[in-house]
């Protein structure tokens, strides 16, 4: 039974996927639009803009290594 250790495992991997998008989609986009919180780790997410400027800097390095990774395959297997 390798199918249900499987099963659960790929369960928290989303899980965990589902809980790092939400955080960051706080920290990025919602904390923004929120009044300021009391909490002072709430309140240090809120003011932090390193967050907000990682994704659309990151967007361009992605699209270049999904090039060359695709090229790459074409080339390994028209070789």
């Amino acid at each position: 039974m390798p199918l249900t250790g499987n099963l659960a495992m790929g369960s928290a991997l989303v899980a965990l996927g589902v809980t790092l998008l939400a955080g960051f989609l706080y920290a990025a986009v919602l904390s923004k639009a929120l009044p300021p919180p009391d909490n002072w780790f709430l309140l240090a997410v809120r003011n932090d803009r390193y967050y907000c400027l990682l994704v659309p800097l990151t967007v361009p390095v992605i699209i270049v290594a999904v090039y060359l990774h695709w090229m790459s395959m074409k080339m390994f297997k028209h070789a």
